[in-house]
């Protein structure tokens, strides 16, 4: 899944043997934007990569030798060690709730004690999690990873269907849901035996264990030896063939992803002349991307978490409901997909809130228009728009770009840290020369190991170390990253990837469809929206409403086609005979 990243993530600075706490320090602030550069980005880079916390080494992952941070912490409980010592500042808010972390950790340690002692939960066993952003989304990542489990992220916006592919493929022995995606997963789990552990739930529900009666405050888990290269993590990204895959990623690579991001920012505070040791309230975030996706989990919420940052969680986006929240809480971070900032400066009501804090307004899942970058600028005198390109893949983090190189390039995802290595390649598979295009390729120790029982895939996908994105672009002169097609039929709206084979093939379920080609149709507010041409067997009729009812069954609404042709002469095809998807678009555009 690619993630463009708009935004500041984390802003770090070297005062720990943990360097990903966040200080505010950097363009979190808006200090680098609104600061003059003193000093070029190798120069500072050179600089931060001279500090212990950041200091590299060569090791050997999975037979790979690669470069990685020699001072990381060995596996994410250590990291939430950093959790701890914020003690009872506030980390979660929710409509209304207030939580310390104390609070949080709390939970957590409480929960884990369950994991263990009631569920049977042991290290590598999978646990799922299948909510809309709860507090207890953020409490059960802790605990599950904490203990040595394997944290399942299951997308909210599943059918049945989907929720079932997903809990048979990564078989969980514990599902943590809330009441909507329990009863789609319910018989799911009775098949795998998964018990079923239930949050905020309206009233009982039979075969379903209530959160506040497993949780015994006060108790904690055993401790369990967890080591870098273990698994942590599984985030299902949408497959070429129709059936989502589990990203698989290791406690190193969740943690190299945080200081990769800890350590661009602190080169970005160096520039601009900020003391990174000087002390400053930390940031304050608001969570308007869902925790099941990379960007939300990694970028947002574990940044916040060991930075000791304020994250504030909506209900649902409301771009009015945002405006009061920056205004209240004092909101400094704005981390959403594009449609969510471009919604915010098009608010009716912008001028009427206070949104003065707000320090770093960005997005993630698609890259942003030039004239929505200066908008953004204007809009936010104190604010700094940024942009970054990652992946499920590599935990989120890629080439960044932010200030006033993000004002002067505002077309490039931007540059990359030491620890991580980006290749633009031919056809062939060999590196191109400089502002030459080719497939961007990536190789980092934050990058997953492979797809969760996918040997086939993973091989396709990881090549000697390196990760193909199949996404083309180039590399300039300056080492700026374009990204400039997409190599893989897969279409972006408001930030979820939707790849066209997966909605091709449940078209081609109803009974009534000869051939059926799907794409995107470019839309002002979503980037795109998914297209399909139909052409009918004989004799059959079938309107667009009718087939869009019968995808809603199959298919996340995300991913039901929004315009739908249908036409009566075949489908064009190249010599090849694929469909000529381009021309395709064209029509229905035009039409």
């Amino acid at each position: 899944m690619r993630h463009w990243q708009r935004g500041n993530r984390n802003a770090a600075t070297p005062t720990t043997r943990i360097v990903i706490q966040t200080r505010g320090r950097t363009s979190t602030t808006g200090r680098v934007r609104c600061a003059t550069v003193t000093m070029t980005y190798e120069n500072a880079t050179a600089a931060v990569m001279a500090a212990p916390q950041f200091e590299l080494a060569e090791t050997s992952i999975h037979g790979v030798l690669t470069t990685v941070y020699k001072n990381a912490p060995a596996n994410l409980a250590q990291v939430f060690m950093a959790t701890r010592a914020h003690g009872d500042a506030t980390s979660l808010v929710y409509e209304g709730e207030r939580y310390s972390f104390s609070d949080v950790m709390g939970s957590a340690d409480a929960l884990g004690a369950a994991l263990v002692t009631r569920y049977g939960v042991a290290k590598g066993d999978r646990v799922a999690i299948a909510m809309r952003n709860y507090p207890e989304w953020v409490i059960s990542f802790i605990a599950v990873t904490s203990i040595g489990g394997i944290c399942v992220s299951l997308n909210s916006w599943w059918t049945a269907d989907e929720l079932a592919y997903a809990i048979s493929d990564s078989t969980p022995r514990v599902l943590i849901g809330d009441e909507q995606r329990l009863a789609l997963a319910a018989d799911a789990c009775k098949t795998q035996q998964t018990s079923m552990l239930g949050v905020r739930l309206n009233k009982p529900v039979v075969g379903v264990d209530r959160w506040e009666d497993v949780l015994v405050p006060g108790a904690t888990p055993p401790s369990v030896e967890i080591g870098p290269d273990d698994d942590a993590t599984i985030l299902y990204t949408s497959g070429t063939t129709g059936s989502p895959k589990g990203a698989v990623s290791t406690h190193r690579a969740v943690i190299s992803a945080l200081m990769s991001f800890a350590c661009r920012q602190t080169i970005e505070g160096i520039r601009a002349g900020i003391d990174p040791t000087a002390p400053t309230d930390p940031p304050s975030f608001i969570l308007i991307v869902p925790l099941f996706h990379v960007t939300g989990c990694v970028a947002v919420m574990m940044s916040c978490l060991v930075g000791g940052a304020k994250l504030v969680i909506m209900y649902k986006w409301d771009v009015d409901k945002a405006l009061e929240i920056i205004e209240r809480e004092q909101i400094t971070n704005f981390v959403g997909v594009p449609t969510q900032a471009w919604d915010l400066v098009h608010a009716p009501r912008f001028a009427d809130y206070d949104t003065s804090s707000l320090r770093s307004i960005g997005g993630g899942g698609a890259p942003a228009p030039p004239a929505q970058v200066a908008l953004v600028a204007k809009s936010f005198p104190k604010g700094s728009p940024g942009i970054g390109y990652g992946m499920t893949e590599t935990n989120a983090y890629g080439p960044q770009n932010t200030g006033d190189d993000y004002l002067t390039h505002p077309s490039s995802a931007g540059r990359f840290v030491p620890a991580v290595q980006v290749e633009v390649r031919d056809a062939d598979g060999r590196p191109v020369g400089r502002g030459q295009r080719g497939e961007i390729f990536f190789k980092g120790p934050n990058l997953i190991r492979g797809y969760w029982g996918k040997p086939k895939a993973t091989a396709e996908t990881i090549i000697d170390g390196w990760l193909a994105s199949g996404d083309i672009g180039i590399i300039d002169d300056d080492g700026f990253v374009y990204v400039v097609d997409r190599a893989k039929d897969m279409i972006l709206r408001g930030g979820e990837n939707i790849y066209c084979a997966e909605v091709e093939a449940a078209i081609y379920e109803h009974p009534s469809i000869h051939e059926a080609a799907v794409y995107g149709i470019p839309h002002e507010r979503l980037g795109e929206e998914v297209g399909a041409t139909i052409v009918l067997q004989p004799g059959t009729v079938l309107s667009a409403d009718d087939l869009r009812a019968y995808l809603q069954q199959k298919l996340a609404s995300f991913k039901v086609p929004a315009h739908v042709r249908v036409s009566a002469a075949p489908l064009p095809r190249n010599a090849a005979g694929k469909f000529l998807k381009r021309e395709l678009r064209d029509r229905a555009i035009s039409g």
